[in-house]
Parts: C-alpha cells; structure tokens; sequence
C-alpha cells in the first residue's frame, strides 16, 4: 500500500529512488512520511524492509549492491512498523541474527557446468562400445504410447547453476571483526586469527564478521547467499548439542601447510632476508 524511502547510498537503486529519498531533508516531506506510517499502522497487514549489501566491505569487485525484501513477524502491525522504522540505515551483522549451536537453512545458487549429457548428468549406464551414433546415450526413451517422452526418462540439458536450499546447518562459531583470537580455543591457546596462513583459496583475507558452519555450502567462492532461520522446531540431541570446539587448523591451504601462525614459522625458519632488512 505504501512505501517509505531513506536515502540510497549504494548503486542498486541509486537513481530511481533519488527524489524519494530527499523527503527528509525538509518539513513538509517529514510531514508526508509520517502521514504514510500512520497508515500503515491502520491499513497494512504486513509490513517488509528492503535490506541491501555493503560491496565497500568486501573486494568482491563488485559496485552494485544486492538488494532483498524481508518480511517483519511478530507483534502487532504498529509494533512491527515501530521496528522497521528503528532499523532504517542502520547496518545488520551476523551475530545479532545467529548464534553458537544454532541450526541455520542456507539458499543460494550451485556451481554451474552448462549444457552436459545424460551420461554425466543422471549417471546412467554408458552403451557397448559398437553402439551406433554414440554409447553416451539412453537407449530407449519410452514406448510408442503415450507418444510423448515422460518426465523421469533422463535426458541431457543444463546441468548446475540451480537455485537450492540446504537445512539445519548447525552453527559452529560466529566470529567479530578485529578478534586477533577468532580461532583460538580453550585446548589451543594461540592466538591467532580465523584466516589461513596465505589466505583462503580464491578468497582472500576475513576482515568482518564471520559465521562457521558445519559442511559445505551451494556454489563457488564468492557467490551471495541468503541464510535464514530455521523454520522447525528441533527436538533431536544431535540438533540440541552443545559445540565445543578443540582446534581449528589455520595451517596453509596452498601447500603443505605445516605452521599455524606467521610467528609460529619464524621461530621455526629464522627470520627472512627481507625480515632483517625491515629491522635493520
């Protein structure tokens, strides 16, 4: 029914909503905004926010903004307008949303690998080697009636690059930007950080806020995810369990990795050449 808008700051939306955002810069546009909530408090069933990412965080290369619209629950529609409205401009991180022991879902889009055969894509049984016209194939695709191919008969066609979600992912650490002891643990008292020796593959260094989960998740590096909430209620010990960490491996991930800390190699190694020059 209404919507209200903040000033833009990222290149999502940037010039569309440009004129929108400029109500709050005088009286009359305050007034008209203020008119807008109070009917949403009387008229709007429910009540969503539109969250975008910070690209400036992350060297992603990435200018543009993703933006998401969130549904607000719980609590009445003024209580849920009176919320929103307390989070306009304001950042949200991870650790004021997840929690240690907590089960989270995980959206996002898998690994993609194009246009494959049947073989590769459904595993099937490859043919004889004088199989004519190929031996990748299936060699019967149906009966001549229904004279139409079924749903289930496996064929080629794309393959990855498919929107998926993946339950329970049980929460292992929420990491804070700037903790030097990110992956120290009560049996591993190094201080260290949660960013391998070298970096992550592909990644890079972990400068913000981080969420450890346990497994894997969809897609390459890189790629945006959406985590949410669990939707069920879970009653089994292994969802309940408490985590307790023992070690954290921040060991090399280019290599052989045999040292936990640059600190650790040098006591190990001796000091480089370029090391004594700095002191020198």
């Amino acid at each position: 029914m209404r919507s209200v808008w903040v000033l833009i700051r990222y290149r999502c939306k940037k010039q569309a909503h440009n004129r929108t955002g400029q109500k709050w810069a005088d009286e009359a546009g305050k007034e008209s905004i203020e008119a807008d909530f109070a009917k949403m408090k009387k008229y709007c069933v429910t009540i969503r926010v539109l969250c975008h990412t910070q690209p400036k965080l992350f060297k992603l290369r990435n200018k543009k903004a993703h933006i998401m619209e969130i549904q607000v629950n719980g609590g009445s529609v003024a209580d849920k307008v009176d919320f929103a409205r307390s989070l306009l401009e304001k950042p949200i991180s991870v650790k004021d949303l997840f929690a240690q022991n907590e089960l989270i879902d995980v959206i996002g889009v898998t690994r993609g690998h194009g246009f494959k055969g049947v073989t590769y894509r459904w595993g099937t049984k490859k043919l004889p080697r004088k199989t004519h016209k190929g031996l990748r194939k299936v060699a019967c695709i149906g009966a001549w009636h229904p004279a139409r191919v079924g749903f289930a008969v496996p064929r080629g066609g794309q393959f990855g690059y498919h929107h998926r979600t993946e339950v329970n992912k049980k929460v292992y650490r929420v990491g804070v930007k700037g903790d030097n002891k990110s992956a120290s643990t009560p049996f591993d008292l190094t201080d260290k950080a949660i960013t391998p020796m070298g970096g992550f593959h592909h990644y890079g260094q972990i400068n913000e806020d981080f969420l450890m989960l346990k497994g894997c998740v969809v897609g390459p590096r890189k790629r945006i995810l959406t985590l949410r909430k669990s939707l069920l209620t879970h009653t089994k010990r292994v969802a309940l369990e408490k985590i307790n960490l023992k070690f954290i491996d921040t060991a090399s991930k280019w290599g052989h990795g045999r040292f936990q800390t640059d600190g650790e190699k040098k006591a190990f190694q001796g000091l480089l050449k370029k090391d004594r020059e700095v002191m020198e």
